[in-house]
């Protein structure tokens, strides 16, 4: 790709690949900068998407995005506000409000504190780390495919394993949930399908390819972007829709972890800009607050573009075919091959990079994605923002 001139999918590209099809473009000047929603985070298309995605009318998904970026900034306060007796939280729909649950012992005065962030409390049988205990053996016990995954619920306050309903009554699906009861305050529920990733294989559109592999960019950082790491492996070289070399894979990990991040050059560059896919305007990046269970949440991929749906469930172990997959976060955002990689945002604020999952856009499914502030810290990059 030359410095002088691209296409406007071109310079978008560096945060979701395959904003256009190769035959539908213009030309721009290289100084050109794509539109992009100025007023964060309640653009009429945003709201469309909500109303689409989620079911609300117009009005009260304004309420629910301004609800939202309060409950994240309350977050982090009234954890520290609980102390050891945090039992985790989460973002109450009906209430609009967040939720902190606090164990029995929590002192009136830490109650208190809590509340005085503006969070609602409630009072739970387990600590949050005595919950993340209890995962982490499971963590360390071996799964069979007919287990999709684990993961803390801080509403149910327990530890919920999923396993795949036809799978339920296979002898090692049986004998991982006995030892996974034993571990600590469990619940076993059924899911209709296990994960998968959501590579591809050379299609044509707007992606980026590695070998015959085609994923969706994340969010620029300086000096590349960062994606899933089942996408490409260390050393990869990166070729975008055009065909141009991009970069190549700096680091990567998959399983265990799905990140992955990717150097740039060869006249491509970073934007701090997230593809709305003509649903939405393009949206800025501002930052990576974590968004709370409960919240809303939408992602940008180059096969189904722009989707939205809430956040399920944190620190997630999914057990993917070729290993388990952890600190995870669940949503119900659908997605399908060739998403892999892809943006989740939540307003103005990254969240991370779509891994896989289940289901597809047309029935409807669930997705994970790799928390965005997890991939920053383990490479030491800084996320490109407006």
């Amino acid at each position: 790709m030359r410095r002088t001139r691209l296409k406007y999918a071109g310079l978008a590209l560096l945060l979701v690949l395959g904003s256009w099809t190769a035959g539908g473009t213009g030309s721009a000047a290289a100084t050109d900068f794509p539109a992009v929603a100025e007023t964060e985070p309640a653009s009429p298309g945003l709201l469309e998407a909500m109303q689409r995605d989620l079911g609300l009318p117009e009005q009260r998904a304004v309420v629910r995005l301004a609800a939202e970026r309060t409950a994240m900034d309350v977050m982090p306060k009234a954890r520290t506000a609980a102390g050891s007796t945090y039992g985790g939280s989460w973002f109450d729909a009906k209430s609009e409000r967040l939720t902190v649950a606090v164990t029995s012992d929590a002192a009136p005065a830490t109650v208190r504190e809590v509340r005085a962030t503006g969070a609602a409390v409630r009072t739970v049988a387990h600590s949050a780390r005595e919950l993340d205990v209890t995962k982490a053996r499971i963590d360390r016990l071996p799964a069979p495919s007919g287990v999709s995954s684990w993961h803390v619920d801080p509403v149910a306050n327990t530890v919920v394993v999923n396993v795949v309903r036809d799978r339920r009554a296979d002898n090692d699906v049986r004998r991982f949930v006995s030892r996974a009861l034993a571990t600590g305050p469990v619940t076993v529920e059924t899911v209709s399908a296990g994960p998968r990733t959501f590579a591809a294989g050379t299609v044509g559109g707007d992606p980026y390819y590695t070998g015959n592999v085609r994923c969706s960019i994340g969010f620029s950082v300086h000096g590349g972007f960062i994606t899933a790491g089942h996408c490409g492996g260390q050393g990869a070289g990166v070729r975008g829709w055009d065909g141009t070399y991009v970069g190549t894979f700096q680091g990567s990990s998959f399983p265990d972890n799905d990140y992955a991040w990717v150097s740039v050059g060869s006249g491509w560059w970073t934007v701090p800009v997230v593809l709305g896919w003509g649903t939405v305007p393009d949206r800025l990046v501002r930052g990576s607050a974590e968004a709370p269970v409960g919240t809303s949440i939408c992602r940008s991929g180059s096969t189904t573009h722009w989707h939205c749906g809430t956040v399920l469930a944190k620190n997630e172990t999914v057990n993917y075919s070729q290993g388990a997959v952890h600190q995870m976060t669940k949503t119900s955002v659908c997605a399908e091959p060739g998403d892999s990689g892809g943006s989740f945002i939540s307003g103005d604020q990254a969240q991370g990079v779509t891994s896989g999952g289940w289901g597809n856009c047309s029935g409807g499914g669930e997705t994970w994605f790799q928390p965005v502030n997890e991939i920053l810290g383990r490479y030491g990059l800084t996320l490109h923002t407006a």
